[in-house]
């Protein structure tokens, strides 16, 4: 039987509704996501390294953290050099909405706190006599001339995050122990 409506449903209707509703889901949730989550965390008592669970402020040197896609949590680094180990491996796939690292020309390098520059902008300086958490560092900074300043009084070899290859920030040690840089 076949009942008289005022607005009668059928496939097409039907259809076109749920993909305007799906549009407007997925709009809203880009929109949100985007400002919120590529923001710098902060340092924290209860912050720990995603790798080793370190305590990020029991150490020196500059640490790193990245905001994944679809994960609410900032994943933290206790050294730079983790965190451009795992970013620049060629297994990664996850999708990052932000990568941050701290400015040691600007950070205090026994307790660095704030400073966070995106680490695809940073320089790096590899292979100084200054140690992070993990022994050999990767001294991130913003500027090139304070990145000069710390090759001068350090050593090392100054690089851009393009420059930098997964061998050169392997976590067993290899290119950081070489003191030939």
């Amino acid at each position: 039987m076949n009942t008289p409506s005022h607005f009668p449903l059928n496939r097409r209707r039907l259809l076109c509704g749920c993909a305007g509703l799906a549009t407007l889901s997925l709009l809203g949730c880009g929109q949100r996501g985007d400002a919120t989550t590529s923001a710098p965390a902060e340092i924290d008592a209860q912050s720990s390294c995603s790798l080793d669970g370190m305590q990020l402020s029991d150490y020196p040197g500059p640490k790193g953290q990245i905001r994944y896609a679809g994960v609410a949590e900032v994943q933290w680094f206790c050294d730079s050099v983790e965190l451009l180990s795992v970013l620049l491996a060629p297994e990664q796939v996850r999708a990052v909405v932000s990568v941050h690292v701290q400015d040691m020309g600007q950070a205090d390098w026994d307790q660095p706190r704030g400073h966070w520059i995106d680490a695809r902008q940073a320089l790096y300086v590899l292979g100084s006599k200054r140690h992070g958490s993990m022994g050999p560092t990767a001294a991130s900074f913003a500027a090139e001339a304070e990145a000069q300043a710390f090759v001068q009084q350090y050593g090392g070899r100054l690089l851009r995050y393009a420059d930098i290859k997964p061998e050169m920030v392997d976590l067993s040690g290899g290119a950081l122990h070489d003191t030939r840089m």
